[in-house]
């Protein structure tokens, strides 16, 4: 009967963990390139119960006794075993802006930060005072040759991360604004985005800010060289996450709660009523 209190209580802390995980989904639904998450759980071993004083000798099929019949099975609890990413592709939006990067396919940018080398889906991009290709944060996007300088109004970037100035233009940029794509005659080769991937995307970390980091079981990230995604320049990922299927998810998981809740309400009663009233006799 205590044991009965337990597991309904392991069965509630599990079910915080995943309004936990929902509600952060419904929160980041407006999210550039955000990846929903879900709570994994995971049962503690099950507890075989057998009968005991029994008064008769039961025979098995192959003849051999047995004192203590099996009744079944008993679970002990829950417990929120890991937090998985989905890393499906988001839907484009175009926002006709050129610091607007995004992804078409595995992959993620490189950026420089403080803490070292961290790595982001969000192409949502800016230029600081010095000339550097960075975050809405301030980190400094990387590309394979270091850190990217460009000029605003005077830059393109192609479908595998090659990011071009135009010299003939730098300072027109009206003229530049108007230009076609097959225009640009001259121009220079400023470096190539360095897009990467991992052994086992899987285990690689959040930390905020649309930002990740690599993890001993994820392996050290590596430059894609081959099916490298395509860079779509003028465009934004979205979110992936469906705001309808995270509402019917949030529904149910109140409710599993609530169950456990009553199942823990009549585990309490049961025991009062042993401890007060067969207690006496």
């Amino acid at each position: 009967m205590v044991r009965g209190l337990y597991t309904g209580a392991s069965g509630m802390i599990a079910q915080m963990g995943r309004i936990s995980v929902l509600s952060n989904n419904l929160a980041n639904v407006n999210t550039t390139s955000y990846k929903k998450d879900t709570a994994i759980m995971k049962s503690f071993p099950e507890m075989l119960m057998r009968r005991i004083n029994d008064d008769g000798v039961r025979e098995l099929p192959i003849g051999s006794y047995d004192l203590m019949p099996v009744i079944g099975k008993m679970g002990t609890g829950v417990e929120v075993n890991e937090v998985y990413t989905f890393f499906t592709q988001g839907s484009f939006r175009q926002t006709e802006n050129d610091f607007d990067l995004a992804l078409e396919g595995e992959g993620f940018f490189s950026v420089q930060t403080e803490d070292g080398e961290k790595y982001t889906r969000n192409g949502s991009f800016l230029i600081d005072r010095d000339g550097y290709l960075v975050t809405k944060d301030g980190f400094r996007i990387l590309g394979e040759n270091g850190l990217i300088r460009i000029k605003k109004n005077n830059f393109m970037v192609d479908e595998d991360g090659n990011i071009f100035e135009n010299r003939e233009y730098a300072l027109d940029p009206l003229r530049l604004v108007s230009m076609e794509e097959n225009e640009w005659n001259d121009t220079v080769l400023v470096d190539r985005l360095k897009i990467v991937h991992f052994p086992k995307v899987r285990y690689v970390k959040k930390v905020g800010e649309s930002l990740y980091i690599e993890t001993e079981h994820s392996g050290k990230a590596y430059i894609i060289e081959e099916s490298r995604p395509k860079v779509h320049q003028g465009f934004i990922e979205t979110s992936n996450v469906n705001p309808v299927v995270e509402m019917v998810n949030l529904i149910e998981v109140h409710r599993t709660y609530e169950a456990n809740q009553r199942m823990i309400q009549a585990h309490d009663a049961a025991l009062g009523k042993v401890i007060n009233e067969v207690g006496k006799v």
